[in-house]
């Protein structure tokens, strides 16, 4: 007889209105639960979460149902939903924040009727940005909420508010952090904001060249840190290079004191660093406007300079890098001293 009277399956939006109800209950400060009840309903949230979650990547058993995913996507941002889960999270156990850090990073891929709904939401609600990057402050949740603000920055919207927000000067001291899965993942974070909406980074390092660079410089550049100076060096090469940001480029290799720090860096031991800053350094090299005293810097260092790159050997052959070496040899040999007035 049991078998006649199995509950029907919730349906995605039903899951969605339930969590959201439990959601409320644990971000009420109001709240008078007894302690054996919040248990039982906190294992309650933790359970639906894990059905959003195979609803949105599927189980052993079957794949994702598109129809499923797009009525659980519209139901979930129909409300504050992605609210309450961001503020919630620091009180859900380990299982459920791995899960609803999972839930929210897919639904920002979601599209209901070719839109991506997440985008519109966020742009409305863009202060959920400053709790999440305020996680990086609290290492409980720094790697949940870092996981989903590297989702939501897929969203222009969303990468230009937090370019142009106060919290953006952090990253700075984030990415030298004691904690190194932190430190890393607000690296990652960082690295995401400045490579992914090239018009958006072409736009924020031009109206903020002066405090950036000299942050980036000071902070990442020239830290005391192996791993720090050997991602920023990298960073920076990805970011000249891009062609959205050849004025920036332009303006950072006119700087003599740009120039100094490269040339630190391609004295270090570390044969990664060497290469990454190489590659920094051979836009100072190429470029046909050199002020004069970056000419002179060239000019006074140049036996130095041509005797090192003349040694200078990566471990595998690699034509395009021996093509640059030799082009930045020709051009720091062929250099005239230049009157500065």
């Amino acid at each position: 007889m049991k078998g006649l009277f199995k509950s029907k399956p919730r349906t995605p939006p039903e899951i969605v209105r339930q969590t959201r109800e439990l959601l409320i209950l644990f971000t009420n400060p109001n709240s008078t639960l007894r302690e054996s009840k919040r248990e039982e309903k906190m294992a309650e949230l933790s359970k639906n979460i894990r059905e959003l979650k195979c609803v949105l990547y599927g189980n052993s058993e079957s794949e994702p149902v598109a129809e499923a995913c797009s009525q659980l996507t519209q139901e979930f941002f129909k409300e504050d939903t992605l609210r309450l889960v961001i503020i919630c999270l620091p009180k859900l156990n380990l299982e459920a924040r791995k899960d609803a850090t999972q839930v929210v990073a897919n639904l920002q891929r979601q599209q209901v009727q070719s839109k991506l709904i997440a985008s519109d939401y966020l742009d409305a609600n863009k202060d959920l940005m400053d709790v999440l990057l305020s996680g990086y402050d609290d290492t409980d949740v720094a790697l949940h909420y870092g996981a989903m603000l590297r989702e939501c920055i897929r969203h222009q919207c969303v990468a230009r508010y937090v370019l142009e927000s106060e919290q953006m000067k952090k990253f700075f001291d984030y990415i030298q952090l004691p904690n190194f899965d932190i430190a890393s993942d607000a690296a990652a974070t960082f690295k995401e904001l400045l490579t992914r909406h090239k018009s958006t980074v072409a736009d924020f390092l031009a109206k903020n060249y002066d405090w950036f660079f000299a942050e980036y410089n000071l902070k990442l550049l020239e830290s005391p840190n192996y791993i720090t100076r050997r991602q920023a060096v990298k960073l920076l090469g990805d970011m000249l290079l891009e062609r959205t940001n050849s004025g920036v480029m332009m303006r950072y290799v006119s700087s003599k004191d740009n120039l100094r720090i490269l040339m630190n860096l391609l004295r270090e031991s570390s044969k990664n660093i060497q290469v990454e800053a190489f590659h920094v350094f051979k836009l100072f090299a190429a470029n046909q406007n050199k002020p004069p005293e970056i000419v002179g810097i060239f000019i006074t260092n140049r036996s130095k300079l041509l005797r090192f790159f003349g040694d200078f050997k990566l471990d595998k052959e690699d034509e395009q890098f021996e093509a640059d070496k030799a082009q930045v040899i020709k051009e720091i040999a062929s250099l005239e001293p230049r009157d500065s007035s």
